[in-house]
């Protein structure tokens, strides 16, 4: 299985490009986030045309999330169970042969201290109850998404720019530390323990092409699919050329 995570800030201004690349790679499974299209405006035709089904969970303007597969997806879930009254659509969850995959959008939290914030700190704490009341560390399964956090230090080109930040503050880090103990391996620095790759680079400032960016986007497994990967990789291709978005896909495969 050839699963990648992408946040395409807004579908509409990068589906040309989605669909190229979905040609061109092949992937088995996409998670996209920041669709920014309520889910009658997704463009469910490009995508079937490109030979992918499509589970959406969109907002007009805001967020958005989607899983795109090969494979017709079962048990499509949007949020967190059916207790969850947030008015966000941040995640959607499907079971893709053996594999369940949840596609997440974290909140960004804008400023630390803010209601933004503590609305971050909640949500990933509901994220962790929501794993823990929903599934097992021995299933095969897989969070990826854009996370808005960093998990250290490694995954930042500068971080002394960026230290206390909503996506490195101490506070973000253990809330998805608290996450990934759970039961999940983020599987990206299984095979990539040295750091100093990234996902996300600002538009501003010539952040790219100076390489000033952050690892932000996560595939976190449980052990028995991460024992399975073979592989990560940033698509920094992707984040290049006319109207990129300001993150790269992050691919992961599994022998399955």
């Amino acid at each position: 299985m050839k699963l990648a995570t992408w946040n395409v800030n807004s579908i509409r201004a990068r589906q040309d490009r989605l669909v190229e690349w979905l040609g061109r790679v092949g992937p088995d499974v996409v998670c996209l986030q920041e669709l920014k299209v309520t889910n009658e405006a997704f463009p469910y035709d490009a995508i079937r045309d490109a030979g992918y089904h499509a589970a959406v969970f969109g907002q007009k303007t805001y967020n958005g999330v989607a899983i795109l597969s090969r494979s017709e997806p079962a048990d499509v879930s949007r949020g967190m169970g059916p207790a969850d009254e947030d008015p966000q659509a941040r995640l959607v969850a499907a079971t893709l042969g053996p594999v369940r995959v949840v596609c997440a959008y974290f909140p960004n939290g804008k400023v630390v201290g803010s209601e933004h914030y503590a609305y971050k700190l909640a949500w990933m704490d509901r994220l962790r109850a929501y794993f823990e009341a929903s599934y097992t560390r021995s299933e095969l399964l897989v969070l990826c998404g854009d996370f808005n956090v960093a998990p250290d230090d490694s995954d930042v080109a500068r971080p002394a720019q960026w230290a206390g930040s909503v996506l490195c503050h101490g506070d973000a880090r253990r809330s998805l530390e608290a996450i990934r103990r759970w039961g999940l391996i983020d599987v990206f620095r299984k095979h990539h323990p040295e750091g100093g790759i990234y996902s996300w680079w600002d538009y501003r400032m010539l952040a790219f092409p100076k390489n000033d960016g952050l690892r932000i986007d996560h595939i976190f497994a449980t052990e028995p699919l991460a024992s399975r990967s073979t592989g990560v990789e940033v698509d920094r291709g992707q984040r290049k050329g006319q109207k990129p978005s300001d993150h790269a896909p992050v691919i992961a495969t599994f022998d399955l």
